[in-house]
């Protein structure tokens, strides 16, 4: 009696239809990327903290290497949701575990952002836990849908191979720990294109297209709180109370571009494929950490306000510039380019180049703002142009 009432409880995990109706985020994900806020939130400060110490290129490469633990377990964990999420209680028990490592991760991210003394143990610990609770649900998938089985089972294998690399980095010497990293993350996204290559598994385009607009919005509101925090120095200090409010409402413009620039277009017909979807996929890396980078920069703005800082005028105008640019460059890239007419696949490209040289700019957040407005007002109108041209032809409704 009780191992039928245990059986009964468990769905078989099959794949889930790609044109299943109404697929929305569910509220198991939502609280996934809120434990995934605070890994983000211990990121940006290690930046912001390196950055203001005047570690530039280490604090940036430490940054990276630890932003890519955290998109790339957020990122698989979402790929196998759209295909496999069952909601029952051994997937919700799996995904809780997941959550446990990623928050075992944030503990770790100051070691692994130390840029004289290095520390990975605890990162690395809370990323295999991560870990190997992914490769627990791609062998749940495997047993249950034999469809997709020799598929499953090589992400399930192939993660765990990648984890018995990692443990390298509990024994190797600290000058061979930072090469290491770079060989396990090429290994690490090695892992989907091999397993695709046995047979692509299916993903539902709204439902994926949702979920990073939502990360999307999870690292913008990291840029938030800094901005936030120029207002809160507005109220506790007249000495340069001009500046920090120009500061902040400049912030705010900033922001306000990425979000509208992101969600210009719908993005779920860009994933034709296995090559456009990994390519979509893989490239938000550089959309999210960029992002999530704003707001070190708005933070090092303040530092210039209050004189603490160890940079020079340009490198810490860099530290805000840089992050756009990017992330202007790789929105339009990835989200923009193949949607928008010729005038606009010139104008946000150059915008991107005149964004970084805004480094060497007076007044350099102010024209960073600026030049995000116009490349607002850009997309906005080359938008409207390839709307109107779609109803036209009668393929837009």
């Amino acid at each position: 009696m009780t191992e039928t009432i245990h059986r009964s409880a468990l769905r078989r995990m099959t794949m889930r239809s790609p044109s299943e109706p109404h697929r929305a985020a569910s509220s198991l994900e939502l609280l996934f990327d809120l434990v995934f806020v605070v890994a983000v939130s211990f990121a940006s400060v290690s930046l912001h903290h390196n950055l203001q110490e005047g570690h530039v290129f280490l604090g940036v490469v430490h940054y990276l290497m630890a932003f890519f633990a955290i998109w790339w377990a957020w990122m698989n964990f979402t790929w196998f949701g759209t295909s496999f999420d069952t909601d029952d209680w051994l997937y919700r028990i799996a995904t809780v575990v997941q959550m446990g490592g990623a928050l075992t991760f944030a503990a770790g991210v100051s070691g692994i952002s130390n840029v004289d003394h290095p520390d990975f143990t605890l990162g690395v610990t809370g990323y295999i836990i991560m870990r190997l609770a992914m490769a627990f649900q791609w062998f749940r998938a495997a047993h249950d849908e034999p469809r997709t089985r020799k598929t499953t089972l090589r992400y399930g294998f192939g993660i765990l191979v990648v984890q018995c690399f990692w443990l390298l980095l509990y024994v190797l010497p600290d000058d061979l720990k930072l090469p290491a990293f770079l060989v396990g993350i090429v290994l690490e996204i090695s892992v989907p294109i091999f397993a695709e290559a046995a047979g692509t598994t299916s993903w539902h385009l709204h439902h994926m297209t949702e979920r990073y607009g939502l990360f999307t919005l999870i690292v913008l509101g990291e840029s938030i709180l800094a901005s936030t925090n120029a207002v809160v120095e507005v109220g506790t200090s007249t000495e340069h109370l001009a500046d920090l409010v120009l500061l902040a409402a400049s912030s705010l413009v900033i922001i306000v571009c990425f979000w509208w620039i992101y969600f210009a277009f719908p993005q779920h017909g860009l994933l034709t494929s296995i090559r456009t979807a990994l390519g979509w996929g893989y490239g938000h890396y550089a959309i999210f950490a960029s992002a999530a980078a704003l707001s070190a920069g708005i933070e090092i703005s303040l530092n210039v306000e209050s004189g603490d800082l160890h940079l020079s005028h340009v490198a810490a105008a860099a530290t805000l510039a840089v992050p756009c640019a990017v992330y202007l460059f790789f929105v339009w890239f990835l989200v923009l380019r193949r949607q928008s007419s010729g005038r606009v696949n010139v104008v946000v490209p150059l915008l991107a180049v005149l964004v970084a040289l805004a480094s060497f700019a007076p007044f350099s957040l102010q024209v960073v703002a600026v030049l995000m407005v116009l490349a607002v007002v850009v997309v906005v109108a080359g938008r409207d142009r390839s709307f109107r041209a779609l109803q036209d032809h009668g393929t837009w409704a």
